[in-house]
């Protein structure tokens, strides 16, 4: 037997750690030593960084590690206030993270992978080099903006069903909806409209804010509204 409050509070914890892990490899990592435009420069931050790099790569696997768990727990959480829909909320988290996600880290090691001077590219000019681990960096963060696509749908179907469910009180629900809005102006505005990355990365920055980190904080310390015991399934 388990408390519903205490399988909230684990899935708050894991989701903290989520957050923790990725804002490092977004937030810090990525931010630092990757210049736009400037291919010599960033290739030069890699390589003078290149254990930071790695372990930006690897924050970010275990995040999307955490957020399969996650997935998987939100569904057994609130399949009782629609199972459909909840499938479809953890599918397309499953889809944003550990599968596009986790994949496009292949873009994020080829960045430095390129740069290590192996033999087979030799065939290359340095210039070259530092251009295609610029080129890897940018399908990053393209590959970043598809993955924010599915999130952000994945938002606004847990934001319903935590409304729905009453398990939190309803203003977390609707911060989460408010973070879906982020992520998607961000993914189609970037592809629809090139040239406005700067203020929608702000606004899915604060959106997520108000929404991912509220709720996560209160899903750790509080729990549920109410404590109930049913029976695990997990």
């Amino acid at each position: 037997m388990k408390t519903q409050s205490s399988k909230v509070r684990f899935i708050g914890l894991l989701y903290l750690l989520v957050i923790i892990c990725a804002g490092f490899s977004q937030g810090y990592v990525r931010a630092n030593i990757v210049v736009p435009d400037d291919a010599a420069l960033t290739a030069s931050n890699i390589l003078e960084n290149i254990m930071l790099f790695r372990v930006g790569l690897a924050a970010d696997l275990f995040a999307f590690i955490l957020d399969a768990i996650i997935s998987v727990m939100l569904y057994q959480l609130l399949k009782p206030y629609g199972k459909m829909l909840a499938m479809v909320s953890s599918s397309l988290r499953l889809l944003a993270h550990p599968a596009i996600g986790a994949l496009n880290l292949l873009n994020h090691f080829m960045a430095y992978h390129v740069l290590s001077q192996a033999g087979y590219l030799s065939a290359f000019e340095p210039e070259q080099l530092e251009s295609l681990s610029l080129l890897f960096m940018d399908a990053h963060r393209y590959g970043y903006l598809i993955a924010g696509g599915f999130f952000g749908f994945h938002c606004f179907i847990l934001g319903y069903l935590l409304i729905k469910s009453d398990l939190i009180p309803s203003f977390f629900g609707w911060m989460m909806i408010v973070a879906a809005i982020g992520y998607l102006m961000e993914t189609f505005g970037d592809f629809l409209y090139p040239g406005n990355e700067v203020w929608l990365a702000w606004v899915v920055g604060l959106s997520a804010a108000l929404g991912e980190v509220e709720l996560t904080l209160y899903m750790l310390i509080k729990g549920t509204k109410n404590s109930t015991t049913q029976n695990s399934e997990i």
